[in-house]
């Protein structure tokens, strides 16, 4: 994904707080709706967008899904920032 579109998808106010609440430990969808306060529709829908971005991992146990931030998501984050031309 492009520098623009990644960060655009980051930079939505609900997913900017998802993933500011995710880490390298797996998180339930129960947590993270604490968290952001929205619907559970509504979070599906910013975790699918996440999940697209290749932002957010996913990992089925039983019934429920826990999420982490990708791996290279802090890299591909800073990657997409504009530099300053030295």
């Amino acid at each position: 994904m492009d520098a623009a579109p990644l960060l655009a998808v980051a930079a939505e106010p609900v997913r900017w707080r998802i993933l500011a609440g995710l880490s390298d430990e797996p998180r339930c969808v129960c947590a993270i709706q604490d968290d952001v306060d929205v619907s559970a529709s509504l979070l599906s829908y910013h975790l699918k967008a996440l999940r697209e971005a290749g932002l957010v991992a996913a990992t089925r146990r039983g019934k429920w899904i826990d999420y982490t931030l990708a791996p290279d998501a802090h890299d591909r984050l800073a990657a997409a920032l504009p530099t300053a031309a030295g």
